[in-house]
């Protein structure tokens, strides 16, 4: 059975696979009828995904000379589904992980260490051994947590010892905030990295590299959602002008380089406003190759840490239209999807708009005159809106919504509000002959999960 990479390829290809697994998801019972108990559903496009890591793979393949060691390290706060890490792995993807928890589940995809790395601003000594024993790269974010490692190396764990942990540091070029000041990771008072416009900072920088021979990488993150290219490339400059002064430092000392690798990061922005996929990955390798040539002549290898570009255009979020009613002049729908899964956007519209796509009972795209209409989602507060006076064909109970670009941080970050459960995801593949098969993911959460969750076996444990 031939696969839907040959009929359905490019963006036109995507929104007919994108009808196909709604009309399949209502037939094969992933989404029902209001007699039904499946209201609700997560979809993720297979076929997207992996043409999405191989335009990653493919732009900066064609941009470095042949051999130089790169590793793209899915975010995997962007989507924690195991499947889905195994997904990623399978197309020449690491795992980046910040968390014990996203670390584990890394693992439990198969991810070898060599192709994870750890970053977070809070490591324990617990995490930074755990990660040191097991030879995963590991990218320090301040002074205190270096003379951490100092404390773990000389007793024997870790790099220089046991099986090599690459180490680095996590650097704030501090060139400013983007669209969306939350999202800022390069801004002046970031809480991430050694701020590299600090009075003195430099200097210590280059004085805990010469003591520390250990150090062969240089860490930044200075893209996210709002954030342009430009701004974007000017961070990963600033850091591959220090890689290139410790260097020169290391060369005069030594005779030696000592930074091998520059981990740059991600936070390529992704178009929520349409299908395009634009900026794309050749775009960001462009935008690299005019504000720092030098990084692309194979004196460094690359980490890059791409979460959100990756994953956001390939979900879909599918739920019931339950009620419809009129309230001060303006049409309502109730759906059951609201701030449990869209919580970015619940609480910071403005910020975070999404698509509303309307389909019929049957999973047919809807068509009728354009009335605007609030769509609410089932959390018991006024604000849980996914769209407010958004001009749609008018929605009837029973209709189907559709919430595109939702592969990231939507329904993989459950927001527990109400105790709402997690929903199921499955992943879909549609053939050449239109057949879509759908794969579990996750399954739905249930009544007796949310009970334990909540303390359900220790009921009487405050009386």
């Amino acid at each position: 059975m031939a696969s839907d990479v040959d009929a359905y390829a490019g963006t036109e290809g995507a929104v007919a696979r994108r009808d196909l697994a709604v009309r399949a998801a209502v037939e094969q019972g992933l989404v029902g009828p209001a007699e039904g108990d499946r209201p609700l559903v997560c979809l993720l496009d297979v076929a997207g995904i992996r043409s999405a890591a191989a335009a990653l793979t493919e732009a900066f393949a064609t941009a470095l000379p042949p051999g130089t060691p790169v590793l793209h390290a899915f975010a995997v706060k962007a989507a924690p589904l195991v499947p889905v890490l195994a997904l990623l792995a399978d197309a020449g993807l690491g795992c980046e992980v910040a968390s014990p928890g996203e670390l584990a589940l890394a693992r439990a995809a198969g991810l070898p260490a060599e192709r994870i790395v750890l970053d977070s601003p809070a490591k324990t000594t617990a995490e930074l051994r755990e990660a040191l024993d097991l030879g995963i790269a590991v990218n320090a974010d301040n002074h205190q947590e270096l003379r951490r490692l100092d404390g773990l190396l000389a007793a024997g764990r870790g790099a220089g010892v046991g099986r090599g942990s690459p180490i680095g540091v996590r650097v704030n070029p501090q060139i400013g905030a983007g669209a969306i000041e939350a999202l800022s990771t390069a801004t002046a008072t970031s809480k991430f990295g050694i701020g590299l416009r600090d009075p003195g900072a430099r200097e210590r920088l280059l004085e805990a590299f010469a003591e520390r021979p250990w150090l062969t990488r240089l860490h930044t993150h200075s893209g996210s959602q709002g954030v342009p290219l430009d701004l974007i490339a000017q961070g990963v400059r600033e850091v591959h002008a220090l890689a290139e002064e410790i260097n020169a430092a290391a060369l005069r000392r030594t005779g030696r380089r000592q930074i091998d690798t520059l981990d740059i990061g991600g936070g390529l922005p992704v178009d929520f406003g349409s299908d395009s996929k634009v900026p794309t990955y050749t775009d960001y390798v462009g935008a690299l190759r005019d504000a720092v040539p030098a990084l692309f002549d194979g004196s460094y290898g690359l980490v890059t840490e791409f979460g959100r570009s990756l994953l956001a255009k390939h979900g879909l979020v599918v739920a019931r239209v339950e009620y419809t009613k009129t309230t001060g002049g303006r049409p309502v729908a109730l759906t059951h999807a609201g701030v449990q899964l869209a919580t970015r956007t619940v609480y910071a519209p403005a910020a975070w708009p999404v698509r509303i796509l309307p389909y019929d009972a049957k999973g047919a795209p809807r068509t009728g005159e354009p009335v605007a209409q609030d769509v609410a989602g089932p959390a018991c507060f006024a604000g849980d809106l996914l769209a407010t006076a958004r001009r749609l064909p008018l929605l009837e109970p029973g209709d189907l919504i559709a919430v595109p670009d939702t592969g990231a941080y939507f329904f993989t970050a459950h927001y527990g509000y109400n105790s709402l459960p997690r929903p199921a995801v499955y992943g879909f593949t549609v053939t050449t002959d239109s057949e879509v098969h759908f794969a579990l993911v996750r399954p739905a959460q249930t009544p007796t999960d949310l009970i334990t969750e909540s303390g359900g076996p220790f009921r009487d444990a405050l009386l």
